[in-house]
């Protein structure tokens, strides 16, 4: 019995020390900013790191299997000058976020075998552990689904699962080494067909907690609408929403303590085919430039050309410029507040948004600082 006690020993010890890396109860819900990295060097100065609990900082690229910071001089500075926000707030984390939009065209080819799995997690907590950040986010746009120019393949779906488990043990590892826990985290979107190329409740025990892409239900489709709104207007067949996204993860097996909610810093536009915003289907002309809130804010609600809506059914504004037809969809200070209000009510993890300095003036993150 003695020898057996020696033998188990480490490993107990091993389990005792990880078990130290899940978090206390959390004194306010996540608040957490994606951060762009690929236009450059970051102004953190202007970064209001008080009211935030995280910045996932965008994105990391995928070369040759691994993860490859694709600007090296000013990706290595920015995280330099991310960390010295903690001096300000020590509790805030600082994270990776691989992919995006532009940068998951690799990842399919990166996890489809043990060995280039492992090749990329331990690339990735290798940029962790050499620039002393605090996790993982990754941004595969879409496991087994076409997102801009990306591979997929069937085999992305136990694939995915397979890449979170190996980035959750290098992590482990390192932390083993550190002394200090780290996040792996994901963003996803809300629509149906991820749940059809992903298994989350198997992802989801190596995840800390999911990004929800409550956004852009709306793109470049023939039609136009709410882009971000919490709930369905009840004029649109199937319509996406925040809330149904949400519930999507919760009966694919997410715990609503893992779940948070996405908020847009930006808004779409579109010219309408009609001239009356609540004729359905909003079939548009073309799609217009849209635009972050600090600008919709002080130039477009400012002027009188545009007409601002509320959509008490959905939770969500738009604007409407009739001399032209323009219709702009976004989110503002009181969709924001609806949006805390239903994380509170629901138990959710918190909110994230894309992308921080879309509304530079800080409008609506003092209106998500406001309500936590």
């Amino acid at each position: 019995m003695n020898r057996l006690l020696f033998l188990l020993a480490p490993a107990l010890l091993g389990i005792s020390f990880l078990d130290s890396f899940k978090s206390a109860p959390r004194a306010k819900p996540i608040v957490l900013a994606y951060v762009g990295g690929f236009r450059g060097l970051v102004d953190t100065e202007r970064i209001e790191a008080e009211k935030l609990t995280h910045i996932n900082y965008a994105f990391v690229d995928i070369k040759a299997n691994r993860a490859w910071l694709h600007n090296l001089a000013t990706d290595s500075t920015n995280f330099r000058k991310l960390n010295a926000l903690k001096r300000r707030n020590p509790d805030l984390k600082i994270l990776i976020s691989i992919g995006g939009w532009a940068w998951s065209e690799n990842f399919s080819d990166a996890v489809l075998s043990d060995t280039s799995r492992a090749a990329f997690a331990a690339s990735a907590v290798d940029i962790v552990r050499q620039y002393d950040l605090d996790g993982i986010d990754i941004d595969w746009e879409y496991p087994g689904m076409k997102g801009e120019d990306n591979v997929f393949r069937p085999e992305d779906n136990q694939n995915f699962t397979l890449m979170f488990k190996a980035l959750r043990e290098g992590l482990n590892t390192l932390g083993t080494q550190t002394r200090k826990p780290y996040l792996v985290t994901t963003a996803l979107p809300g629509f149906e067909g991820i749940f059809t190329h992903t298994n989350m409740a198997e992802v989801h025990p190596y995840l800390d907690f999911i990004n929800v892409m409550s956004y852009d239900f709306y793109t470049g489709g023939p039609t136009a609408g709410h882009h971000t709104n919490l709930y369905p207007s009840g004029k649109v067949a199937n319509e996406s929403s925040g809330d149904r996204a949400v519930q999507r993860y919760r009966q694919a097996g997410v715990p609503a303590e893992k779940l948070v909610l996405g908020i847009a810093f930006y808004g779409r536009a579109w010219q309408l085919q009609s001239a009356d915003p609540e004729a359905h289907p909003r079939t548009i002309r073309k799609v217009e430039r849209g635009g972050g809130y600090t600008y919709i804010k002080d130039s477009l609600l400012t002027n009188p050309a545009y007409q601002r809506h509320w959509d008490r059914r959905a939770k969500a504004p738009y604007l409407f410029r009739a001399e032209n037809q323009i219709f702009f969809s976004y989110d503002d200070e009181q969709s924001v507040r609806a949006k805390c209000r239903y994380v509170k009510r629901n138990g959710l993890a918190g909110v994230m948004f894309w992308e921080y300095f879309s509304d530079p003036k800080g409008y609506l993150l003092h209106e998500i600082d406001r309500q936590f």
